[in-house]
């Protein structure tokens, strides 16, 4: 039986699940915006207490490293940093767009759209300043779905979706048409997902895969995901841009 904890505060939820194997996971997740750091800790105790086990009873602790809201995920991976050397627990990092593809595989309306394996599909999450993170995946028999390219950043009309059979996340509310442009042919609305946003449950399923194929790391390995490196240009390099 492996004991997992996952966590992630990479978005405008607060999302905490504790997995024993074999049981339901117990699961805290709410829309807090800027809350998260109230309720983090208290819900790990929560879940551990209801568990009746302590964090030194866990195997590993998954935690979303991204990419995300920079000040979430910082408040995240620092949370299991220190949970983790105190415990002395090694982590598993997820992506948060891998944690949402493990989400959408266990989906009724995404399993039932996608009728055949490997199908292609693609994950867009509003990534703000007009952008978009995303990145391209293949269904798997009885596993969990492959990421097939790097996490990139683009605006709405670069994202790819040519071959893609289905896509998913909060760019498809965002954008509209300005992402679809590139579906060719069309996606229709059954092919499409646009509630579906990082939660602590598909934390567990990508955590777990890394803990079967032995991905797990010392704490001090851990770090965020930035795939957006710089958010503010100096006035020399805004000269250098844009004349101004």
């Amino acid at each position: 039986m492996t004991a997992l904890l996952a966590i992630d505060t990479s978005t405008a939820w607060c999302s905490v699940a504790l997995s024993l194997g074999q049981s339901t996971p117990l699961l805290r997740h709410q829309k807090v915006s800027a809350g998260a750091s109230g309720l983090l800790l208290p819900w790990i105790e929560e879940l551990l207490a209801e568990a009746n086990i302590t964090l030194q009873d866990l195997d590993a602790i998954a935690i979303g490293v991204g990419p995300g809201a920079f000040t979430g995920v910082r408040l995240g991976v620092a949370a299991v940093q220190g949970l983790a050397i105190a415990a002395n627990l090694p982590v598993l990092p997820v992506c948060s767009l891998d944690a949402i593809a493990a989400q959408l595989s266990v989906s009724g309306p995404f399993n039932q759209a996608m009728t055949r394996d490997h199908a292609q599909f693609v994950v867009a999450v509003d990534a703000r300043m007009g952008e978009v993170y995303w990145a391209q995946y293949e269904t798997q028999p009885a596993a969990l779905p492959r990421r097939m390219s790097e996490v990139m950043l683009s605006a709405p009309e670069e994202v790819d979706l040519s071959g893609a059979q289905f896509v998913a996340g909060s760019a498809i509310a965002e954008f509209g048409e300005r992402l679809l442009i590139t579906a060719k042919p069309a996606l229709p609305l059954a092919r499409m997902d646009s509630q579906i946003g990082v939660h602590a449950m598909g934390l567990l399923l990508q955590g777990q895969h890394l803990w079967d194929q032995g991905g797990q790391l010392e704490v001090h390995a851990l770090e965020p995901l930035y795939i957006r490196n710089k958010v503010a240009l100096t006035t020399l390099e805004r000269e250098n841009a844009f004349g101004v």
